[in-house]
This record gives structure tokens, C-alpha cells and sequence, in this order.
């Protein structure tokens, strides 16, 4: 059955899903609060800022005033950056009056708060506009996705119908959806492999090889699984599309903003300059200030976050970070292969 969706977030990522909901035969509606930009998208079905050399469906209609965008709505998509979803769900809030089947596709954590994306929805969204939450992940470049080239994701929900519900609405021959219910490790996983993946960066910026990122992807992991486990995940998601599936291809493309903004890093650039220079949100960077706060919150050890947040908020070079981490004392790898196995060790 075709559906009404409004995509939240005229980004790469954003325009990327709307290409696959248009292939479904949805109605969809993709609002920006770029004027110029939706002209373009509805004149000349392109977003060349963010997907160049790339026609859109004439079926994705632009939307600049997100009133009429949410005009007879029941699913929306949450496509900004973490940092703008409050602003975003309070404007939402005052525009509708029908509850709303939520899908977030954002991958962060709010510092401070240390709230994740789903958490900020329950807050931010009144009761009564909210029937479902549902997160959308995995490795998932939207360069690749609007091409139609294969991909795999998992739409996870404490509703296992919502869920079911959006796998519905975008699987397809290019785009394959699984199921997950474990939404507090498909959030976690999704976050924190923005911190591998600026390391990765760094590590590839200093020079390194292989060797060095297998390591790091590999102790990467297990950061995240020991992380994920405390917070309430199953450690079994983080060897899947959402953990170790989206960890792969974040740490090792050229697409990932996160591994460019470290191999900026890793090639002496300030952290201010490489924010300017990308243009684009780097979502690593915030969520490395989460992970760091939420990793002392619940005493748990993270030596790779703590050395990539000593790099980009204490002006430690990334080559004094990786000759730390090379000089920890020696540890048994058996205990963090338990977390990603699913065996809590105390």
C-alpha cells in the first residue's frame, strides 16, 4: 500500500531515501529550509550541493514551509543532524495534530544530556503525537544508495510493528531491510562508529597501513559492544549490519565524512580547520564529548575514545594519542570478545 512520507532533511542522506520511497511508489515530500535548494529539487529534480550529476524522481516534491510539507501526514523521517532534532520535533509539534509514526536516520548522542535520538523523540514529541519510534541503520553511504547500488539496513523498534512497518516501506531489489528490536544497541552502534571512524581517519592521515586500522576497527568494536552493554544493548548487535557491518564501511571509504575529517586530522589540520574545510556536519565530533561523559557516568573503559577526545578537545597531536594507546599495559582480549559474543563479564 503507497504512503504519505515526509523526509525531515534535504541532505545527501536525506534526498538518498526519498529516491528509494519514490522507487516504492510512496508520495514523497522532502522539506529543507533552503529555498533555493527546494527550487532546484522541484525545477530541475537535482541536489547538486549535496548529490551531484544525480536526476531525482519528479515524484520527490520539495517543500520549504514544513507546515503544508506535514499537511495530512502520519510518517515522518528524521533526516538533520543531531544537533538540530529539538529545534526540528518543536516546530513539529506545534504544526500537527496527528500522531506520528517517527523514523530517525540520524547517528549521534547528545552531549551533556547523554540522551540517545529515540530518547530526545520521547521527550520532545507530546504523547499524543507519537504512535511509533523507529531507528533506520547500517552501512549505508547515500552516494551509493542513489545509484541504486545494493545495500543492507536495520529498522529497529521497541514495537516490533513499526518496525516490520518500515522494512515494508523500503525494502526493495536495491535496498534491503531487516528487522531488530534492540533499538538502545542499533542507536549505539550507529553513534559511536563515527569515533572509530575519525581514528581510522587520523591513523590513515599519520600514515599507517593496514595493520594499524584492522587493530582499531577490531578494539573499536569492543569499545562500543562494552559501551552498548552497560547502557541495556544486546551485545549481538554489534556483530551485525549496525555494528560491525556499519564500523567497516564508515572506517574504510572515502564517502565517510567522519574518516575525512580524521585524515585531515591525522595531516596536522586544527579541528576548526577541518570543520570549515568539510562544509558538513561531522557527527563524530559531538558524539566523541557524549561517549567520553557517558563513558565516566558508568566507569567504563574506553581508551580509544579517551584518546581521540584528548585530540580534538585538549590539543593533544594525534601521533602523541597513538603511541599512548600502543603504550597501555597489556590486557586479555577474551573478556572484550565476551561482550560481542553475548556473555556479560563482570
Amino acid at each position: 500500500m503507497n504512503q504519505q512520507v515526509v523526509i525531515i532533511g534535504a541532505g545527501s542522506w536525506g534526498t538518498a531515501l526519498a529516491l528509494v520511497l519514490a522507487d516504492n511508489g510512496h508520495e514523497v515530500r522532502l522539506w529543507g529550509h533552503n529555498k533555493e535548494q527546494i527550487t532546484e529539487i522541484n525545477q530541475l529534480h537535482t541536489n547538486s550541493k549535496y548529490l551531484p550529476d544525480v536526476e531525482l524522481p519528479a515524484s520527490i516534491v520539495g517543500y520549504s514551509d514544513l507546515k503544508s510539507a506535514l499537511e495530512g501526514i502520519h510518517t515522518i523521517v528524521l533526516a538533520v543532524p543531531t544537533k538540530a532534532i529539538r529545534e526540528v520535533l518543536n516546530q513539529v509539534s506545534t504544526m500537527t495534530s496527528t500522531a506520528l509514526t517517527v523514523i530517525h536516520v540520524s547517528k549521534g548522542i547528545e552531549p551533556d544530556s547523554l540522551k540517545r535520538i529515540s530518547e530526545i523523540i520521547e521527550e520532545e514529541l507530546p504523547e499524543e503525537l507519537l504512535k511509533d519510534v523507529v531507528v533506520l541503520s547500517g552501512p549505508s553511504h547515500a552516494e551509493e544508495v542513489i545509484l541504486r547500488q545494493p545495500t543492507t539496513v536495520t529498522s529497529a523498534s521497541k514495537n516490533i510493528a513499526a518496525a516490520e512497518f518500515v522494512q515494508d516501506l523500503f525494502i526493495n531489489k536495491n535496498f534491503r531491510v531487516y528487522t531488530n528490536p534492540d533499538v538502545v544497541g542499533v542507536e549505539i552502534g550507529g553513534a559511536l562508529k563515527n569515533i572509530i571512524a575519525l581514528c581510522a581517519g587520523i591513523t590513515d592521515g599519520l600514515g599507517y597501513g593496514d595493520n594499524a586500522k584492522a587493530a582499531l576497527i577490531t578494539r573499536g568494536l569492543a569499545e562500543i559492544a562494552r559501551l552498548g552493554s552497560v547502557m541495556g544493548a544486546n551485545p549481538l548487535t554489534f556483530s551485525g549490519l549496525t555494528g560491525i557491518g556499519d564500523l567497516i564501511v564508515t572506517c574504510t571509504s572515502v564517502h565517510s565524512r567522519n574518516w575525512r575529517a580524521g585524515n585531515l586530522l591525522g595531516k596536522g589540520h586544527s579541528l576548526d580547520e577541518v570543520l570549515e574545510n568539510m562544509g558538513m556536519v561531522v557527527e563524530g565530533v559531538r558524539t566523541t564529548k557524549a561517549a567520553y561523559q557517558l563513558a565516566k557516568k558508568m566507569n567504563v573503559k574506553m581508551p580509544i575514545t579517551f584518546a581521540l577526545y584528548d585530540v580534538l578537545f585538549n590539543e593533544k597531536s594525534p601521533k602523541e594519542a597513538v603511541d599512548s594507546l600502543m603504550g597501555r599495559l597489556p590486557t586479555h582480549e577474551m573478556e572484550d570478545l565476551a561482550n560481542i559474543l553475548g556473555e556479560r563479564t563482570v
